[in-house]
C-alpha cells in the first residue's frame, strides 16, 4: 500500500490509499483505449454509408482506408502486452461460477451477499477472455481483408468470410466495451483507479475484499 520508498500513499484529506494499478499499466491500458476509440470511428464509417461521415475525423476516406488496419496492429500490439501483465490476475477461481450465478444480486448491487472477490470479479474475467477472442478474430480476419498487402493471397471465399468475421467481431467487441465503460461509471471510483492509479481503503474492501487482504498482508508482512 505504499510507494517504493515505503511511504503510505494518502490523499489530499491524508486518507491511506492502495495502488491497484502502476504507471505502466495504466499508460498501456489508455493506448489500448485510444487505439480502440480511433478504430470505431473508422470501421464504423467504412461498414455502412449512413455512417461514412464519420471517415472527416481520420481526413477522408482514402485515410481512413490506410489507417485503420496499421491502428488494429497498434491495438492488437497494446493489448496483447495488457494480456500478459493481467494474465495472471484473471484465472478462474473458486466462487466465480457462483458469482455469475448470482447476476441479480450484481445488478441490484448487493455485493454483501456474492462471494468474496478476488483482484477481479467473475464478470470483469469473463469479459477478459471474449476480448482476446475478439483481438485474435479481428488480427486474423483483418490481415485477410487487407487489401493493399494480404486479401490477394486469398480465394475470394476467403476475403469475403473473413469480412464477415471481422464484422461480428467488432461487433461484439464494441458491446463487450460499452459494458465495461458502463461498469466503470457503475462502479464509483473504478475509472479515477484507471486514472490515477489508486484506491481507497473503503472502496477495496467494499468491492474487493480478498484482494485488500492480500495487499494488507503483503504490506505489513514482517521483515527479515
Amino acid at each position: 500500500m505504499g510507494t517504493p520508498e515505503n511511504k503510505p500513499l494518502r490523499d489530499k484529506d491524508g486518507n491511506p490509499l492502495i495502488e491497484r494499478y502502476t504507471p505502466n499499466e495504466r499508460s498501456n491500458h489508455w493506448v489500448t483505449a485510444i487505439c480502440f476509440i480511433v478504430l470505431t470511428v473508422s470501421g464504423l464509417a467504412m461498414f455502412h454509408p449512413a455512417t461514412a461521415w464519420m471517415a472527416v475525423f481520420l481526413g477522408g476516406g482514402q485515410w481512413t482506408r490506410i489507417l485503420h488496419p496499421f491502428f488494429g496492429i497498434l491495438m492488437f500490439a497494446s493489448f496483447a502486452l495488457l494480456v500478459v501483465r493481467f494474465w495472471h490476475h484473471n484465472h478462474f477461481e473458486k466462487g466465480d461460477t457462483q458469482w455469475l450465478k448470482q447476476v441479480g444480486d450484481v445488478v441490484n448491487n448487493r455485493e454483501e451477499k456474492l462471494p468474496r472477490v478476488g483482484r477481479y470479479n467473475a464478470g470483469q474475467k469473463v469479459l477478459f477472455y471474449v476480448l482476446i477472442l475478439c483481438m485474435l478474430g479481428l488480427l486474423l480476419s483483418g490481415i485477410v481483408i487487407w487489401r493493399a498487402y494480404f486479401a490477394f493471397y486469398f480465394p475470394i471465399e476467403v476475403v469475403r468470410f473473413a469480412a464477415l468475421l471481422h464484422a461480428f467481431c467488432a461487433f461484439v467487441i464494441i458491446c463487450s466495451i460499452v459494458v465495461h465503460i458502463y461498469a466503470g461509471l457503475w462502479v464509483k471510483g473504478s475509472i479515477g483507479a484507471m486514472v490515477r492509479g489508486t484506491v481507497t481503503y473503503g472502496w477495496a474492501r467494499k468491492h474487493h475484499p480478498r484482494w485488500f487482504e492480500e495487499v494488507a498482508r503483503s504490506t505489513h508482512k514482517p521483515r527479515d
